[in-house]
């Protein structure tokens, strides 16, 4: 039916329980005013003209055929210019009918309600006042006078139809408009919410880590170091001390003592994040590196300075979860080909920069609560956080188009290992 597609909604757009049942209330309405006004006119005409009473039921007849042939046509195309065609048809027969027997210049009314919702507005109001040129000059064609009634009746008549069906286009498309808000607004709550659990199991990661950090650290500071002192003691006096049954306890208190050490060595290990179990940073970084490239397909390259300082488990971690989290970026959203990770050693401070040929985006989409960036932004929230924590920072350099650049650094003396 032309109620049902209308120039100023989208037919193929996804249409709430609500509207629905608007449209399919008011296009049963359409079809009853065309019946009613179809068989009122056809009653009139049989009492009123002297045009053969088969004619003047055959016209209107074939007028319901027409416009009931409207239901399928939307069924067939999502375009609008089959139902304006329609239109014109129904405007041409109902025209013949007018021909016929004056009593069918009522119909006009539907043609001005279609036409609301078939036709652009200026169209509308130029088909608007053809239809009612002819209802006007109908009772002049067929008894040669008229009358104010004839002339006023049918342009307000037209006025009001033609308002009627234009603030119903307005009303379907405010509540399109509803409708899809509150579809946005329940994807932004289960969003919202799948995030609040991340982030929920990010903090407790992110705890359970810097205790286990921190564990590692004090162990390796007091028990590991005090370890290491007997030894060194233990093995130093064996040499200066001839009694033989001192030595001998001297020697099984350096054994207990290394033994002890390994122990305690392994224990830091385990408490350290896995990561970083095998040879530093570096080789943390080149396995995630190569993990992204056996998953995804995205060519990867690491570079990393020959000669860094010694960093600390804290700076460690932080630069380890930063790329984690940039890599993971990658991965969900850059469509990039290419990711280049560099460490270097910038004299005063260690960057760890990570660069993509993606297609980037608009930094201020970070702020501005996009669909996109609330997938992403909180990782970034993340790691600008915790490399704040050391006194470094996080910068980023990308636009719409132009792939991804992103410095994660630490000031060398927040990020260097304290020696004992």
């Amino acid at each position: 039916m032309g109620i049902v597609n209308t120039p100023l909604q989208d037919p193929g757009a996804p249409v709430g329980p609500a509207v629905g049942a608007t449209r399919r209330a008011m296009s049963i309405g359409q079809h009853v005013i065309a019946v009613v006004l179809t068989i009122i006119g056809m009653a009139r005409g049989i009492d009123t003209t002297d045009a053969p009473i088969w004619l003047v039921i055959g016209v209107g007849v074939v007028y319901l055929a027409w416009h009931t042939a409207g239901i399928w046509i939307p069924k067939r195309t999502d375009s609008i210019t089959p139902m304006r065609w329609w239109l014109i048809g129904l405007a041409v027969l109902w025209a013949g009918a007018v021909a016929t027997t004056a009593e069918y210049i009522w119909l006009a009314f539907l043609l001005w309600l279609l036409a609301g919702h078939l036709l652009p507005g200026r169209g509308a109001v130029v088909f608007s006042v053809l239809v009612y040129a002819l209802t006007a000059a109908a009772p002049l064609l067929h008894h040669g006078t008229t009358s104010y009634p004839n002339l006023i009746g049918p342009l307000i008549g037209g006025v009001f139809a033609l308002g009627i069906s234009r603030g119903y286009l307005e009303l379907l498309r405010e509540s399109d408009a509803r409708q899809q808000l509150v579809e946005h607004l329940t994807r932004a709550q289960d969003e919202t919410a799948r995030l609040q659990d991340e982030l929920a199991l990010a903090q407790r990661h992110s705890g359970a880590l810097a205790e286990r950090t921190r564990i590692s650290r004090d162990i390796h500071d007091t028990v590991a170091q005090g370890l290491s002192s007997i030894r060194l003691i233990a093995h130093a006096e064996q040499g200066r001390i001839a009694d033989a049954s001192t030595t001998k306890t001297l020697a099984h208190l350096e054994s207990v003592a290394t033994d002890a050490l390994a122990d305690v060595r392994r224990i830091i290990a385990a408490l350290a994040p896995a990561e970083l179990d095998d040879d530093g940073l570096a080789t943390a970084l080149q396995g995630m590196l190569e993990r992204l490239s056996t998953t995804t397909g995205i060519r990867t390259e690491l570079r990393a300075d020959s000669a860094l300082p010694a960093l600390s488990p804290d700076a460690e971690v932080a630069l380890l979860r930063a790329a984690q989290s940039a890599l993971g970026n990658i991965r969900e959203h850059s469509q990039a080909t290419l990711a280049v990770m560099n460490l270097i050693d910038a004299s005063d401070a260690i960057r760890l920069d990570i660069v993509d040929d993606g297609i980037g985006f608009d930094p201020a989409s970070l702020d501005a609560g996009t669909e996109r960036s609330a997938t992403n932004s909180y990782g970034l929230r993340f790691m600008r956080t915790r490399l704040r924590e050391l006194g470094g920072g996080l910068d980023i350099e990308t636009a719409p188009g132009d792939g991804t650049r992103l410095s994660a650094y630490l000031p060398i003396r927040a990020a260097s290992k304290e020696t004992p």
